[in-house]
């Protein structure tokens, strides 16, 4: 059974930081590429950042490039999304996906970030 289960969000002030967590299981963790997106309400869900399955090459959209870091844990089938300098613009749902092929393309049910005073 397939799994991603995120962790990690909350309440933070703007300029504060977050560390989202993505345990996966029922998969082969390390041949996945994973991804995190945002939902904002009433916006569509974007692509916020990425890192590779083999060689660990990473993107990023332009609104979070200096303040996020993706990275990931195959010993422990784990991908993180470091957060600094959150923004109020960053308060959104965020996904972890993990996609090898259009047959293998997995969701975690999302996990709340608030950014505010």
């Amino acid at each position: 059974q397939v799994r991603l289960v995120e962790s990690g969000g909350g309440l933070v002030q703007p300029g504060g930081s977050l560390r989202l967590s993505c345990a996966a299981s029922g998969f082969t963790f390390s041949t996945h590429r994973m991804s995190w997106y945002r939902q904002a309400p009433g916006k569509a869900r974007e692509l916020v950042a990425a890192i590779a399955s083999v060689g660990g090459s990473t993107n990023y959209a332009d609104s979070v490039k200096g303040r996020f870091t993706i990275s990931k844990d195959n010993a422990k089938n784990t991908a993180y999304l470091q957060m600094n300098s959150l923004k109020p613009d960053d308060t959104a749902v965020y996904y972890c996906q993990a996609w090898s092929s259009p047959q293998n393309d997995y969701w975690g049910q999302g996990t709340q970030v608030t950014v505010s005073s």
